[in-house]
């Protein structure tokens, strides 16, 4: 039986919705991200931009120097995990094309010990064990002088390194570790700052056993990175709608009761 040119016609479009709807969902991204709360955070923004037609792949990665080279040489197409001063320190030391384009969330840096229940009973001579990158190393330093225990010179910015201490009165002995060790040195130490993430990995309650925290008000705000070339490109500014949707905000609220707090 012949088709009328009018059902053609419907049939042909029919069709190319149908195509073109195909087309739509098979936009595939690659999004690198923690392993915790950025990687359950990722999954309720995968949800969100399926509905306009992108299907986010999350690739969960637990060691930080892969994140910006594998962003970098196009083995992913954005990543959370970092924060602008991290984020800073890596492009001027390694020339990335990297953009940061959106907040995401903080997760408030602590200080953690075994022995000692606050930094008031910090033993004279004792050891402090603090993230080892120029960024969370400096972040470590500034939160041991918002805690009266050192002082830093002035003008250092975010990065103070060791050698800026100009006043340490309780002569504490810092070891620099890699940020994602840390945890696992605390028995060896006094005390130890660590980042939220890697204290959640160490079986640590950020909530209950950090000693001292910084401030949720930190300029150290975990960011989306994607490649300089797209960051314009309407698919970020579609994960970037999704990040910072309501949605997403009500679940790091209600999954993480201010152990990760929204940056947005």
């Amino acid at each position: 039986m012949k088709m009328s040119f009018g059902r053609w016609i419907a049939a042909a479009v029919v069709s190319l919705a149908a195509l073109s709807a195909s087309a739509q969902a098979a936009e595939t991204h690659k999004i690198a991200v923690e392993n915790g709360p950025h990687a359950e955070i990722a999954e309720v923004v995968k949800t969100i931009v399926a509905k306009d037609g992108i299907d986010l792949q999350i690739l969960e990665f637990s060691d930080y120097a892969r994140f910006n080279p594998a962003l970098n040489d196009g083995d992913v197409d954005a990543n959370a995990f970092q924060h602008k001063p991290y984020l800073d320190q890596q492009i001027a030391d390694r020339g990335y094309k990297l953009t940061a384009v959106a907040p995401i969330v903080v997760f408030p840096i602590g200080v953690y010990a075994k022995s000692i229940k606050s930094l008031d009973a910090f033993p004279v001579g004792g050891k402090i064990a603090i993230p080892n990158d120029p960024s969370n190393g400096g972040r470590a330093l500034l939160l041991l002088q918002s805690k009266g225990l050192i002082k830093i010179k002035p003008g250092t910015g975010l990065t103070p390194s060791v050698a800026d201490i100009i006043d340490n009165p309780k002569k504490i002995k810092i070891t620099e570790i890699d940020a994602s060790q840390i945890a696992h040195f605390l028995p060896d130490v006094d005390a130890a700052i660590i980042n939220t993430n890697f204290a959640i990995q160490g079986k640590l309650d950020p909530a209950k056993d950090a000693i001292a925290r910084e401030s949720a008000e930190s300029p150290y705000v975990n960011v989306l990175v994607v490649r300089t070339a797209d960051a314009d490109k309407a698919w970020v500014k579609t994960v970037i709608a999704a990040y910072h949707s309501d949605q997403v905000r009500a679940f790091i609220d209600s999954k993480y009761a201010g152990v990760v707090v929204p940056g947005f």
